[in-house]
């Protein structure tokens, strides 16, 4: 240490007079002490005030600038030094560096700045307006053909520095991908893919930028994905591939690149990663195995990276998927049923894929996830289930393998998107089915567990697939023991909140049950539908000028159904009903207004 206490007093007294031999011997000393110790050298160099004698040193006529960039690159390693470098004023002088034709003061250069912007708000913010970034990616555009040994180590060098400099900084990564950066950083990955570390940089650059949405679109214009599927086929190591894995995820969220990375034979390369690694039991097989499943699933969620991998149920992609499903793996029994899920977005697929035999394989799979089963597995499982029950022609077919029976053993699971998609999919099931909606209508323990989840008020999804539920087996049963089951089961008064509820949809459906309840047992109603206060509903209903023409024409029906219960007609007299209806029979929708001027005929003749 006492030497370098020494160089740096010669330091101060040779810049001072300009000896460029003596400053010269002493920068030597420093980088030495740098090498050996670096933070203690540092901070020494700190304390000793050097750091404002540097910005005359970064002369670019003088021989000595590419040391003393070194010196600054070696002092910019410790986070306590960024700070300092920055205040020293050492950025406006090196990003003038930046316009030199010497390749080692570029490349000294262009490390003193990476490590000063790294993981540092100052650094990138005194870059930034400097102009660094500017001429950097000037470079990288104008040297990224070369393929000499040293023009590569410029080339990481410059990479590394622009990702420093835009690392978690959202508007820093804009400016990049408006300078044009993306085509060219392309470019160059194909170009360099034989240099690892040039080809790392490259990744992790796309992986900062790639997160930025308005990157997508300068990627799609480019051949990204080709150049990451060739790359990812030469890779053996796990970290390497991880890394491309990073580059892909997001990047596979833009539809075009999904369908690019499909035509690119990415799928291919996932299906031997998952084929290598499920019996995996090692760490990095289990993180290789759901990355690359995942990304599978995520390639399926565009339509048209989905279509093609689907043939037409004849795909081999689409046959690998579905031999997941029976697999020992969690993972896997995720990734297929996930998959199947969103192969069963269209009508077409989903009727091919229950002609053959897919709803089997699914209840095979959630027979085995019943008594402490894995809950993303039987979430999964159910979508796949609910997408699949969506045609008409599949529901009876679906029904009579067994599907209703299945979804009800986990009525008792106390996992709300457990919950959610097992009521989405008896709704879907019953859809037009009388039978199915009576028989599912008179289970005491599911009318009970509906009842129940119409009081989720935690779980929003839950509540409100409950109650549609419970309109729905009323609507599509039109069953007087399903409304006995629901009035018994304390269903009313859930269905007369429904009915207040801010989506038409499903005010609608409530109507139409309550209509059908008061229809095929008025008195057995009666007394729910005086606590819940339905008339006072139907008041409002029919005052509010926002309720949709079917909103209220549904809310008349209802009004006269009630008119054959002496409490209810009393009520119905007292709020002054004939002054709303009388003014609907000017309502601009015709069925509205005819069916105003029968509820006033009604309401008149019974006064």
């Amino acid at each position: 240490m006492d030497n370098l206490t020494e160089a740096l007093q010669k330091l101060k007294l040779a810049s001072g007079d300009g000896a460029a031999h003596g400053v010269e011997i002493c920068l030597d000393c420093l980088l030495k002490a740098l090498a050996n110790t670096n933070t203690e050298a540092s901070m020494k160099i700190q304390e000793m005030g050097i750091l404002p004698l540097f910005p005359n040193l970064l002369n670019p006529q003088s021989s000595c600038t590419p040391k003393v960039a070194n010196i600054i690159a070696e002092l910019a390693k410790n986070e306590f030094m960024r700070s300092p470098c920055v205040d020293a004023g050492l950025i406006p002088p090196l990003v003038q560096l930046l316009n030199s034709t010497d390749q080692e003061v570029l490349l000294q250069t262009g490390r003193a700045l990476g490590n000063i912007c790294y993981d540092s708000h100052e650094g990138r913010s005194a870059v930034h307006l400097a102009g660094g970034a500017q001429i950097v990616a000037e470079h990288i555009k104008s040297l990224y053909q070369n393929t000499e040994p040293e023009n590569e180590k410029l080339l990481t060098v410059f990479c590394g520095m622009l990702m420093n400099y835009s690392n978690d900084n959202d508007s820093l990564q804009a400016q990049l991908i408006n300078m044009g950066v993306i085509p060219t950083l392309v470019k160059l990955l194909g170009i360099h893919s034989h240099n690892a570390s040039l080809t790392e940089m490259c990744l992790i650059a796309f992986g900062n930028l790639a997160e930025l949405e308005s990157s997508k679109e300068q990627f799609a214009s480019t051949n990204i994905a080709e150049e990451l599927v060739r790359l990812f086929q030469k890779q053996a190591e796990h970290d390497k591939k991880e890394m491309i894995f990073e580059v892909l995820a997001p990047l596979a969220e833009n539809d075009v690149i999904k369908l690019q990375l499909v035509e690119a034979g990415l799928v291919e390369c996932l299906l031997d990663v998952v084929a290598q690694t499920v019996d995996g039991e090692r760490e990095e097989d289990i993180a290789q195995l759901k990355t690359a499943s995942d990304l599978m699933v995520l390639l399926l969620l565009g339509d048209e990276s989905m279509q093609k991998l689907f043939e037409g149920g004849k795909g081999s992609v689409f046959q690998r998927v579905l031999s997941w499903i029976p697999s020992n793996n969690h993972q896997l029994q995720l990734a297929g049923a996930l998959a199947i899920a969103n192969f069963a977005r269209n009508d077409g697929n989903c009727i091919h894929m229950v002609d053959t035999g897919i709803v089997q394989k699914l209840l095979d799979l959630l027979d085995r996830h019943v008594e402490e089963g894995n809950v993303t597995v039987q979430h999964a499982a159910l979508s796949a289930l609910r997408n699949l029950a969506i045609p008409v022609v599949n529901k009876s077919k679906m029904l009579s393998a067994g599907v209703a029976d299945v979804v009800l053993k986990f009525l008792q699971s106390e996992m709300p998107p457990v919950q959610f998609k097992l009521l989405g999919t008896l709704r879907m099931l019953i859809d037009t089915q009388a039978e199915a909606a009576d028989q599912l209508g008179t289970n005491g323990k599911l009318v009970e567990r509906l009842v129940e989840w119409c009081e989720a008020k935690d779980h929003a999804g839950v509540m409100g697939e409950s109650n549609r539920l419970l309109s729905a087996l009323i609507r599509h049963s039109k069953s007087k023991e399903v409304v006995r089951s629901v009035i018994q089961g304390g269903g009313v008064k859930h269905l007369v909140t429904m009915a207040t509820s801010e989506h038409m949809i499903m005010q609608n459906e409530a109507l139409v049950a309550l209509g059908l309840i008061a229809a095929l047992d008025l008195v057995a109603a009666e007394k729910d539908f005086v606590g819940a206060s339905l008339v006072s509903v139907l008041h409002k209903l029919l005052s509010d000028e926002r309720s949709a023409p079917e909103i209220k024409y549904n809310s008349m029906i209802l009004i006269c159904a009630l008119m054959g219960s002496e409490p209810l007609h009393k009520e119905v007299q007292s709020l002054a009903f004939i002054d709303v209806v009388s003014k609907l029979r000017a309502h601009e929708n015709k069925t509205v207004s005819h069916q105003a001027s029968l509820t006033e005929q009604r309401l008149t003749a019974q006064s």
